[in-house]
């Protein structure tokens, strides 16, 4: 594993990783990682994907891992931390331009791939993974975003709002009744969730800015008038844990599926199989690699 910087829109230096395989790679993959943790955590799978030829690139986004360890805080809002993902993309392009790429996006970064594929469709996919999304009803969203807006109002962007954290993520543990921490939601796997706990630069609280953010980012994706925007041939593959709160156990990201396939995306597919919201760090991981090594490879021409 190599490691790289490059500047972001905002200004500063960001964090980022690449994984190569023996010889010349077959394909790129684009790993966007979510919310609260870090590039790196996905070291095992990029390891996988490299054994099997693919050229593994990632990034921790501003205000995450070595971008800014744990201020969990977008200055410049949602669009600047898409746009990172987008130079990271121009980057590998340029190197390899004539290969296969591949985005893959968990949690936030799901998010922030949906966002990508409507705001910059030109961009040469051989397909796209969504992984551990959701869909949010409007009511929802707006009144998140309300309660951000007040809350920015009270204590300002940078500051972490206990109120905005327990909304956001404290309904994902209320799920589970037998829960013994606050993060027993990512994983059914016991020792993954208390790697999650223990690691200084997981799980932290995100800042107001950071969730309106999100926020913002959750409402301009699932507008319809965006949706039509997304390149319709393009294979998508959305893929979740059956029991991750994320996408309400599934409905929301079937949900999703619904919708992209109602603004003309041809080929989207759906994969539920065990695990809750952190499928590639459940103890059963490499049956998830498998199935997505299989999506991966029927999408490019090796």
């Amino acid at each position: 594993m190599q490691e790289f910087q490059f500047s972001s829109h905002s200004g500063m230096q960001l964090q980022g990783y690449r994984w190569a395989p023996e010889g010349q790679p077959v394909a790129v993959v684009q790993i966007l990682h979510g919310v609260a943790e870090y590039a790196l955590r996905y070291d095992a799978f990029a390891r996988f994907l490299s054994g099997q030829g693919f050229l593994v690139v990632a990034h921790d986004h501003m205000g995450h891992g070595k971008s800014g360890g744990t201020a969990l805080h977008f200055p410049d809002g949602w669009a600047a931390v898409r746009e990172d993902c987008h130079t990271v993309y121009e980057l590998l392009r340029k190197e390899y331009p004539h290969l296969p790429y591949v985005l893959f996006g968990h949690s936030m970064g799901s998010f922030l791939l949906r966002s990508l594929l409507y705001t910059h469709p030109e961009m040469a996919l051989s397909c796209a993974v969504i992984c551990g999304t959701g869909w949010q009803p409007a009511p929802i969203l707006r009144a998140g975003q309300l309660i951000c807006k007040l809350e920015k109002l009270r204590l300002g962007a940078t500051t972490h709002s206990k109120l905005m954290n327990r909304l956001m993520f404290g309904a994902y543990n209320s799920k589970f009744k037998d829960a013994q921490t606050p993060n027993d939601w990512i994983s059914s796997t016991p020792s993954r969730v208390r790697e999650y706990t223990d690691d200084p630069l997981c799980g932290g609280p995100i800042s107001v800015g950071l969730a309106d953010s999100m926020l913002s980012g959750m409402a301009q994706n699932q507008k319809l008038s965006n949706l039509k925007k997304m390149p319709k041939t393009l294979p998508v593959l959305l893929i979740a844990g059956q029991d991750d709160p994320v996408g309400a156990m599934g409905k929301g990201v079937q949900k999703s599926a619904k919708r992209f396939r109602k603004a003309g995306m041809q080929s989207v597919k759906v994969h539920l199989c065990r695990g809750r919201h952190e499928i590639l760090l459940e103890a059963h991981c490499k049956e998830i690699y498998e199935t997505l090594l299989e999506f991966m490879k029927n999408c490019i021409i090796l």
